[in-house]
């Protein structure tokens, strides 16, 4: 037990509820210390032991103020989330670790989470029935068309939208029980029923194409469901949100967050990791939490604690008030602006200010997921009234809002307004006025370029003419007006630079924010209204993050007219976000091809690197919901919105964006009269009963999993191969040679499998080996559970840019051979010939989002050691818990002041005495002999790196 017991406590007027009071423990020095390090310490406080926590530990973590940034500090999150596409390989190696336990003399029934995990499945959802697949038969959906009634915004009744677009085939809005649904895989065992509002069971007005994709998703990938449903029979502490729920943000926001957790009547503040580098955004509630790499979660679940340095906490203190145009999006990316600017990488950010309680939970969670784009660890914004104030509409009921208020005041992590005299000390404060902020996108290739969307046609220029680079593309100034026509269905369009051919309203962050959403639809009923029109060749598409959107759309009365611009809804899943669109229409991508048109995409996620939407749209725009309607009707991101029209309505009369813009006072009368609390309810119970096909499906209940050997979604990993009950010492690196000879600002997207599966890429000619044709590969996330596939498809994006190939290309050379071949071939190659491999890198290594895939690659691959100039801290840290070396040159040198071609062999020597942050010899067979620093931070990683990886050292600890 915890040596600490003493200062447990009974709270007052609830004398059963016990917790630890670390507000008197801590005395005036806890008074100080910012509210994201109190959980901090509470935390260490309760699971103190001695060995994974230790007095020391708890005490450096009380000073804080002299103590940030100088020591590491363990941290036990009270719960660990996965999202499907993550989820998979962590349970795949917790099955394939019960095999190697048993293996080696265990009992693989000890072998299961040490904390409670919750897996959502979301990430699987590919849009493969656009509208315009089901728009080509008669009348799918059923039902008889109606002409369009004048509809008012705030009647919740059901209505049918208007045909989309000028097809007729659009199917009616409800009438979804009349008409029969087309055979699914599924169609034997379940019958044909109606999709229901997540809310009010009732049939809801939600295109055909929701239904597809998900019998498309159970077809697909059923296995890995099963791998998951046999996962949560056997396993302890680990529940599972079926498919068709929602998306891992929002329902980890909705419905899993505890606020406070009262285990048996113990109390304690909720926190957690995930896989998702999204986790960041329960900080908007309060909760302290972030994301970390698949490796690391699995060592969270295993009951190992999570190893940080402790950070300097950035105090951002928000005054003044917002303008009616900048919607919550613009908000985030200017707050966002202002901490990258002032550098707030690895640390902690907490708000406070006047301007804090102007911003809804929604606004928060939103500032709060993006910080893997600002490089904060998290974004912390402590509970205060506004929170308790969304709980009650979230659904906790009173008696439980009483105890978490009681405990939170109890324990001072609880922020009062009123009390602003004693905020805590930060280690540095940055201000950002509310008032300043206007409308903005990010783009054309990083989401760090914002620019102001006045000055958006003038940026768009620039870019053409700018040398090709992390904005510029190039295009001479004699083609910067080339249009190029192109025949659509039966009518002739123009494309030229700046045409937008994708516009995605997305639920990745915004979403979990429907106010924007509720304008984009405001803004689309307003266009229709006017007679504006969508060009048919741009592929529009709607993905709700959860059913609280769907039901802010259709009880608003607005999802008809999305529908009728042709943003129509393609389920509750990561669609576009994850690479996951349809292609473009033949004619257009050959269009573009030809002309060399510099096409643009235009969504509202978070992520936009280059090559992600589609290989053919080299521009790509972050933009608000109701700007990225704007933009799918003005055709173009060449427009100034404040002087030219989007487009022609009714009469001839041109209508201009500031004409169709819902101003703040509309939206929040929206708002309040169709958003209703019984949302969370009934998403409760939703969650509760789960989803039919899923209940449906059968699984297997042995302690051990059957693994299929014909399978191409599940294999067991070789992690384990070498596991024996001793560690055996890191093997020297003797000439290795380089498998890859990288450049800077190397992102995890480049190295880690992502999106769907290219045709002439080692994975397909692997699946191809296996009997499938194109059609069934799937994408690398749904196939995250076979290693073989992951293998063949790391460092195989076609933007990867390898010095030995010198322009963007997934390959190598070979050099015993002297072959240019795929990464995997080259890889396998070396590894059959018994050559290590390294890599070698240049600053920034493994930026981007934390993928495991990124390091579990590679490593399959070969690779020992990476060498670079500097690294993303969290893929630093990844690297070691599989096992590579993460080495970096010291500053001033890379291999072209110490003259390195990359064509040598590399030999490194580990001292059996391995300390961190050593300095490391390295030969050549060239005779050049140069050091570099061994990149371990602590013992615990040297540890973690000798016992060949953190899942070898936790699975010996079952021996």
């Amino acid at each position: 037990g915890s040596p600490y017991q003493p200062a447990i406590e009974a709270l007052e007027n609830q004398p059963e509820k016990k917790f630890y009071n670390v507000s008197k423990l801590g005395g005036t020095k806890y008074d100080t210390l910012p509210y994201s390090i109190r959980v901090l310490f509470e935390s260490s406080v309760r699971n103190c032991d001695g060995f994974l926590v230790k007095e020391t530990d708890v005490m450096n973590i009380l000073d804080w103020k002299t103590k940030q940034n100088h020591v590491e500090v363990p941290f036990c999150p009270a719960r660990v989330v996965l999202q499907d596409f993550t989820g998979i390989p962590a349970m795949v190696d917790f099955a394939a670790m019960r095999e190697a336990v048993r293996n080696a003399g265990g009992d693989p029934v000890k072998v299961n989470p040490a904390c409670p995990t919750d897996l959502t499945v979301d990430h699987s959802l590919q849009i493969d029935f656009s509208k315009c697949a089901i728009q080509n038969a008669p009348n799918p959906g059923g039902g008889e068309q109606k002409p369009l009634a004048r509809l008012s915004p705030l009647k919740p009744a059901l209505r049918k939208p208007p045909p989309c677009r000028g097809h007729s085939g659009c199917r009616g809005a409800c009438g979804a029980g009349e008409a029969s649904r087309s055979a699914g895989p599924f169609s034997a065992q379940i019958e044909n029923t109606p999709i229901l509002c997540p809310f009010h069971l009732q049939p809801v007005p939600e295109p055909e194409t929701v239904l597809k994709n998900q019998e498309m998703e159970f077809g697909r990938n059923r296995e890995r469901l099963q791998f998951f449903k046999w996962s949560s029979k056997v396993f302890e502490n680990i529940s599972i949100i079926p498919p068709e729920t929602g998306m891992a943000h929002q329902v980890n926001l909705e419905y899993l967050s505890r606020v406070v957790f009262d285990v048996k009547d113990f109390l304690h503040p909720d926190s957690v990791v995930g896989t998702d580098s999204h986790t960041t955004m329960v900080n908007g509630l309060g909760i302290l939490g972030w994301g970390v790499g698949g490796i690391e979660t699995e060592a969270v679940m295993l009951g190992m604690p999570l190893t940080l340095t402790l950070p300097e906490v950035v105090g951002c203190e928000l005054t003044g008030t917002v303008s009616p145009f900048a919607t919550s999006i613009d908000i985030v990316l200017s707050i966002t602006k202002h901490l990258r600017q002032a550098d707030v990488a690895g640390k902690f950010v907490e708000f406070f200010g006047s301007g804090v309680s102007q911003l809804s939970v929604a606004d928060r969670t939103t500032i709060a997921n993006m910080c893997p784009e600002y490089g904060a660890l998290l974004s912390f914004f402590p509970i205060d009234n506004v929170t308790l104030k969304h709980l009650k509409h979230a659904g906790f009921d009173k008696a439980r809002l009483e105890v978490t208020e009681a405990y939170l005041k109890a324990v001072k992590l609880f922020r009062n307004d009123e009390n602003s005299s004693r905020e805590p000390e930060y280690s540095q404060v940055v201000q950002v006025s509310l008032s300043s902020i206007i409308p903005c996108v990010s783009g054309p290739k990083r989401s760090q370029d914002r620019v102001a969307v006045n000055n958006m046609k003038s940026d768009f220029q620039a870019c053409l003419n700018e040398k090709s680079g992390v904005k510029g593309f190039q295009i001479a100034a004699e083609k910067q007006n080339d249009v190029v026509p192109v025949q659509y269905e039966g009518n002739e369009y123009k494309l030229s630079h700046g045409c937008v051919v994708i516009a995605a309203v997305i639920s990745c962050t915004n979403n979990c924010n429907p106010s924007v959403m509720l304008a984009a639809g405001l803004l689309a009923k307003k266009a229709v209204e006017a007679g504006l029109v969508v060009k048919p060749y741009i592929r529009t598409s709607l993905s709700p993050g959860s059913g609280m959107v769907t039901h802010y759309l259709s009880s608003s009365g607005v999802l008809p007219y999305l529908s009728k611009l042709g943003f129509e809804v393609v389920g509750y899943g990561c669609s576009t976000c994850v690479g996951n669109t349809a292609p473009l229409p033949e004619a257009i991508r050959n269009a573009i091809k030809q002309g060399d048109i510099i096409a643009c995409g235009v969504l509202s996620g978070t992520k936009n690197f280059e090559g992600r939407l589609c290989d053919c749209v080299r521009a790509n725009y972050l933009a608000s919901p109701p700007l990225v309607v704007a933009y799918a009707i003005a055709g173009t991101v060449r427009i100034d919105f404040d002087t030219e029209p989007l487009g022609t309505g009714f009469n001839g009369k041109s209508i201009y964006l500031r004409d169709i813009w819902p101003t703040r006072q509309e939206l929040h009368t929206v708002e309040e009269e169709c958003v209703i609390s019984s949302m969370f309810k009934e998403l409760k119970e939703k969650m509760e009963k789960g989803n039919k096909r899923w209940n449906l499906l059968e699984a297997p209940e042995s302690t051990l999993f059957p693994w299929d050997l014909k399978s191409t979604y599940i294999r067991c990993p070789s992690f384990f191969d070498k596991l024996a009950k001793d560690a055996v010492p890191a093997p020297a690196v003797e000439n290795a040679h380089v498998l890859l000879f990288l450049g800077d600002s190397v992102t995890t997207d480049h190295i880690s499998p992502a999106g769907s599966i290219a045709r002439s890429s080692a994975a397909a000619k692997y699946l191809t080996s296996k009997g499938l044709t194109p059609r069934e590969f799937n994408s690398y996330g749904a196939r995250r559970g076979n290693d073989a596939v992951m293998t063949r498809g790391t460092f195989a994006n076609i933007k990867l840019l390898n010095k030995f190939i010198g322009k963007p290309a997934p390959k190598t050379v070979h050099f015993p051979s002297g072959q240019t071949l795929d990464v995997f071939e080259a890889a396998e190659l070396y590894q059959k010939e018994g050559i290590p491999v390294i890599i070698l890198a240049g600053k920034k290594y493994g930026l981007g989002s934390s993928r495991d895939w990124a390091a579990k690659g590679p490593f399959l691959l070969g690779v020992k050691a990476v060498l670079a100039e500097s690294y993303e801290k969290v893929h630093r840290s990844q690297l070691i818990g599989i096992g590579i070396a993460p080495l970096q040159f010291h500053p001033g040198e890379n291999p072209s002041t110490l003259g390195l071609t990359g064509k040598e062999q590399f030999s490194i020597l580990f001292p059996p005495d391995l300390s961190p942050r050593m300095t490391l010899d390295i030969k050549t067979n060239t005779g050049k002999v140069f050091s570099v620093i061994a990149l371990f931070e602590n013992i615990m990683e040297i540890t973690l790196y000798k016992n060949g990886g953190s899942l070898n050292f936790v699975a010996r600890r079952f021996l």
